[in-house]
């Protein structure tokens, strides 16, 4: 296998690379930092070893070092798992929790990022045999090396996902109250019993309502997993007066039946609405929210 090592170091390289631009910790502190990071980042040698060293064996017709690709992907699936797992333990100690749907967003995305690796380390691998055939082999070491970076950004193109504000617009929305009835945009949300919470509300409250930009974004948008999304990138960001012992200020987002319009309300710590409707805007559309009614016969007749 040493013969091989001018395709498995690239290769290896490489894949390390692809795994370190998708490691990322950003404000929502997951993967943490260092123990989460770490971890990730060790995996993604793991993966990328295996990806690097899947064509040495083939020509090596050593087919039982392939096998390590199966209990790969097997390890791969039990990553996924032990993030969910993590997510939901975690998840209890949140003043907003994330929700059952965001956790299995975040747990499919781990998952996948791993399979990436492997697959930039493989795709490298092979272009540096087939181009050692044709070239010298600097310059086929060269043109994997820049194949493994086009295929680090298609990756990223491909598994990008869409934002709340690329499916609706956010508009800034009026707090009232009908009674003890908490209202924005005349569409009642919630029971505020004492005096001292619907003054807070009224003073200190921001709100948006969220409108969604056609059919398809109007049954994403009324996923309960992805309204708890919302609700916990937002309290995350702005921070959020609620405590454990006051369930009046937590976030509320409340839909409109006839229109499919949701409307968001909030008492932060950052009483800014400009930033309030940019945080939403920022909120990633969930993976197992999504829904395209207008792909269908039915759903795009019905919406004519």
């Amino acid at each position: 296998m040493l013969k091989y090592n001018y395709i498995i170091i690239p290769s290896i390289i490489l894949g390390i690379i692809s795994r370190l631009s998708m490691l990322r910790v950003d404000y929502r502190q997951y993967p943490s930092y260092p123990q989460g990071v770490f971890s990730h980042f060790t995996l993604g040698i793991v993966s990328s070893s295996l990806g690097a060293v899947a064509l040495p064996a083939l020509l090596e017709k050593e087919f039982s070092a392939v096998t390590f690709l199966a209990l790969a992907a097997q390890q791969f699936r039990e990553v996924r798992n032990l993030e969910r797992q993590s997510l939901e333990n975690i998840d209890k100690t949140e003043l907003v929790a994330r929700g059952t749907a965001y956790i299995e967003d975040i747990a499919k995305a781990f998952e996948a990022r791993n399979y990436m690796t492997m697959m930039t380390s493989l795709f490298v691998s092979l272009a540096i045999f087939i181009f050692d055939k044709l070239l010298i082999r600097s310059y086929s070491i060269l043109l994997g090396g820049i194949l493994g970076l086009l295929i680090i950004v298609l990756f990223h193109k491909i598994v990008s996902r869409e934002l709340i504000g690329e499916i609706a617009d956010i508009y800034p929305a009026k707090i009232s109250f009908k009674g003890p009835i908490l209202t924005v945009n005349g569409i009642g949300i919630t029971n505020i019993g004492l005096t001292e919470s619907r003054e807070i509300f009224l003073e200190k409250g921001m709100a948006v309502e969220i409108v969604p930009k056609n059919q398809n974004a109007v049954v994403t948008l009324s996923n309960l997993g992805q309204r708890k999304a919302i609700e916990h990138n937002v309290a995350i960001q702005l921070g959020i007066r609620k405590d454990l012992d006051q369930p009046d200020f937590a976030p509320y987002i409340s839909r409109d039946p006839d229109t499919g319009n949701l409307v968001f309300v909030i008492v932060s710590m950052e009483n800014d609405i400009e930033y309030l409707i940019l945080a939403v805007k920022r909120t990633l559309v969930l993976e197992s929210a999504k829904r395209k009614p207008l792909s269908s016969y039915v759903g795009k007749k019905a919406a004519d």
